[in-house]
């Protein structure tokens, strides 16, 4: 009996390493393999303060089923940066999350996934530096914007920095952004899902945000330049609006595994200033005209002047009736 029940436990074993090396070994593509070591993998099991590959900071707080960057309050900030630098030339991330509050029309601020030169530096884009060298991918919730726009909120967009350009908070980055697409995953009751994949300069974003286990295609630019040796991170922020930022899952792709490319081209990729040959050159910012005066405003103002106008009126009289009559009486 001692022999069988130890011949179950082995099996056990044996099952249980197969199962995590497919875990590893989960691939988005056959050929791509994930890695630890810029991945994120539920439960998350850190040693007090301490998770494994990453460092957060601010208001993130860890849970063995997800990471929230922010809490549902207001004036919160948080992040989570992979410490290791990625070498790989072409790669592919697939990031689970879920963004969730109490607002229901209004709500914000939403959060960034980052690949950039400077980590762990705090700022004014979503809880991270502006001025950043990389590239961001940013979904946007905050939908009380100033300023006329062409498309709804959330709306997902990217944008590729070489250190000079600043996010235009107003404008949801539109003057300096790559490409984007409009994206509906506040409130849903299941992990939404976005991926990023950047293969021989090629960037594509996709979404499944339909529990569908599909991915949607958002947008795909050519001619991206990025350096190896930058680092992974994610953010979030919330102001006067606010969200549940929660990450459940980073998993990071090697797709050069089975390529060709050389190692000394990999190398040299490190010297490389971001940019995108297809990109717009910023737009300068122009401010919004000022509003024009509500009819509830104007009504009021018209009538503070009729009402202004009858009692000058009333008092002209008075005074000229008292005038008469003091006339007569001499």
């Amino acid at each position: 009996m001692m022999q069988t029940n130890s011949g179950y436990l082995v099996l056990a074993y044996i099952g249980a390493v197969i199962a995590l090396n497919l875990v590893a070994c989960d691939n988005s593509n056959s050929g791509d393999y994930m890695k630890r070591e810029h991945s994120l993998v539920r439960p998350f099991q850190g040693v007090g303060v301490i998770l494994p590959h990453w460092d957060f900071l601010g208001n993130t707080m860890v849970t063995s089923n997800y990471i929230r960057l922010t809490p549902d309050l207001q004036s919160k900030s948080g992040a989570l940066w992979n410490y290791a630098p990625v070498m790989s030339r072409n790669w592919e991330v697939h990031v689970s999350f879920k963004v969730h509050g109490k607002g229901t029309e209004l709500f914000g601020d939403g959060f960034a996934l980052w690949y950039t030169k400077d980590r762990m530096q705090t700022g004014s884009v979503f809880g991270s530096k502006d001025h950043f060298s990389g590239l961001a991918v940013i979904l946007d919730t905050y939908s009380n914007h100033n300023g006329p726009h062409n498309h709804q909120h959330p709306y997902l967009s990217a944008m590729v920095n070489n250190g000079s350009w600043s996010y235009d908070h107003d404008r949801d980055g539109t003057h300096t952004q790559l490409a984007g697409c409009e994206v509906r995953f506040r409130n849903v009751d299941y992990e939404t899902l976005i991926s990023i994949r950047y293969e021989n300069d090629i960037l594509s974003v996709s979404t499944d945000l339909e529990n569908k286990n599909e991915w949607k295609n958002c947008f795909v630019v050519t001619n991206v330049e990025l350096p190896t040796g930058y680092y992974f991170g994610l953010s979030a922020t919330t102001g006067d609006l606010s969200d549940n930022h929660d990450i459940h899952s980073f998993k990071f792709f090697d797709i050069d595994t089975n390529s060709d490319v050389p190692y000394q081209d990999t190398m040299a990729r490190a010297n490389i200033i971001p940019n995108a040959k297809t990109f717009e050159p910023p737009r300068e910012h122009k401010e919004d005209p000022k509003p024009g005066m509500s009819n509830a405003k104007i009504f009021f103002i018209l009538l503070f002047v009729v009402v202004a106008a009858a009692g000058v009126a009333i008092f002209a009289i008075s005074f000229f009736k008292e005038r008469n009559a003091r006339k007569h009486f001499y």
